[in-house]
């Protein structure tokens, strides 16, 4: 039987992340130490750990069908891949940055400036949107040294705390863009390897949906149904179930992480109680 080959991130920041959402969506790894390749039991799958660095080569040579790999590596490679759904972990940011010490105004900073990065395409781009002209050092490994031994004015990196930059004496002061962990696929699978992608995607979605979202759970007077009803935004409607205690019901309902705490103080004030939210694991619309 013909599998469907995965890759992700042999090791860093990309693969706990990876290993859990295919894990949530079914996917069980035979994984052993160290090991390159992995089968998977219950799907027509196998998963690559590889340097993520390789990983879009490989998914437009079709050495691997899918990947799950940072959308700054798919940005800065530029290899003709397709982006199918981001996938909400790994979340950083590349930005541009310079010594604490030096005043900032804008962009034009970087003229005729030297830019230490891991990053020259993505880094590129964006200054020449801008009509900057610099002189870019491509390394790898330390960035945020370059500064400090004059190598560099200033450095282009990935960020996401930021104490990284703060330990080295430096200070973001332009985020060139955003990333997070994303799903990508070759855009020529054939059709059978097409459906198990599809089936695939299915259960991410269906990972991804139930993280957004919590059930609910209260009780409340029944003159007051109409009016909590209106707050729960739900799938479609509450339901709506009576109490063991006369003209008292219960209602149960899906609310979106972001609005959470917002409905739960308007629950409330309309005479909610006992509310009690909890996580969905799955969640399929």
């Amino acid at each position: 039987m013909e599998h469907i080959k995965i890759a992700i991130q042999k090791s860093g920041r990309l693969n706990e992340g990876s290993l859990r959402i295919l894990k949530e969506a079914g996917i069980a790894i035979e994984n052993g130490q160290n090991q390159l390749k992995a089968e998977v039991k219950n799907f027509p799958a196998e998963i690559l750990f590889l340097r993520n660095s390789d990983i879009p080569q490989y998914v437009e040579d079709g050495v691997v069908d899918l990947a799950i790999l940072g959308e700054n590596v798919v940005f800065e490679k530029q290899c003709d891949i397709v982006i199918v759904e981001k996938l909400g972990f790994s979340r950083c940011r590349l930005s541009l940055a310079i010594p604490k010490s030096i005043q900032y105004g804008n962009s034009d900073y970087f003229q005729g400036k030297k830019i230490a990065t891991s990053y020259p395409n993505s880094l590129s781009h964006f200054l020449k949107e801008r009509g900057i002209q610099s002189e870019l050092h491509s390394i790898s490994g330390s960035v945020e040294i370059a500064p400090n031994i004059g190598l560099a004015d200033g450095i282009c990196d990935l960020v996401s705390s930021g104490s990284t930059l703060f330990q080295n004496g430096l200070k973001e002061v332009e985020v060139i863009y955003r990333s997070e962990a994303c799903l990508v696929r070759n855009k020529q699978l054939n059709n059978y390897k097409d459906a198990l992608f599809e089936k695939l995607l299915f259960r991410i979605r269906a990972v991804l949906k139930a993280r957004m979202n919590k059930y609910i759970l209260l009780n409340a007077p029944n003159e007051k149904i109409e009016q909590i009803s209106a707050i729960l935004p739900g799938m479609k409607s509450p339901t709506v179930l009576p109490l063991a205690i006369e003209g008292w019901s219960s209602l149960h309902s899906v609310i979106q992480e972001n609005d959470f705490w917002s409905i739960i103080d308007q629950l409330k004030e309309s005479g909610a109680e006992g509310i009690l939210v909890v996580p969905i694991e799955k969640m399929v619309v």
